[in-house]
């Protein structure tokens, strides 16, 4: 398939909302606590859009995934319970999410993989991610996509698994 992968802007928050919505849905179906106290919100995303973190995977015209990624920022990395595998620059993923007609087609490790590629196009050779203990399916996205559990870190009072990516 061909796929483009860009900063998302303000008019796409309809199509990225109804994409973080329905994967709200799936974690809650899931059994999964995460994302489940009203974050993600429309709000987050228009923040990452406003910030520049927003990112759109895209088919044709057709968003059909979603994630903000942040350079060397996330405050609560730095309180991990554990060791990172690098303390140089690094990319973080947050919220990644792929539409409900695309799932299951791989498209997590599409967006990590373009992920990948904006972190060396910057020489940066790191990327760190997080998520629930009971994300299964992220878990395994993780674990496929060689990133190697690091530790514990906290979000608004849960402990999430934390990942890093060494870049080569």
């Amino acid at each position: 398939m061909n796929y483009t992968f860009h900063k998302a802007d303000s008019t796409d928050i309809p199509d990225i909302w109804v994409i973080l919505e329905n994967a709200i849905l799936r974690r809650n179906n899931d059994g999964s606590n995460q994302w489940q106290d009203g974050y993600p919100n429309p709000e987050v995303v228009k923040k990452d859009i406003d910030n520049e973190y927003g990112y759109v995977l895209k088919e044709g015209k057709t968003i059909i995934g979603y994630c903000a990624i942040v350079i060397n920022y996330e405050p609560e990395y730095e309180k991990i319970e554990g060791k990172w595998l690098t303390n140089s620059d690094f990319v973080v993923i947050h919220r990644i999410a792929i539409a409900e007609n695309y799932l299951g087609q791989g498209l997590s490790k599409t967006i990590i993989e373009f992920v990948e590629d904006f972190a060396k196009t910057r020489n940066i050779y790191s990327i760190k991610v997080d998520t629930n203990h009971d994300n299964f399916a992220m878990l395994k996205i993780f674990e496929k996509t060689g990133f190697t559990f690091c530790g514990i870190v906290h979000f608004r009072g849960s402990p999430r698994r934390a990942y890093e990516k060494v870049l080569l």
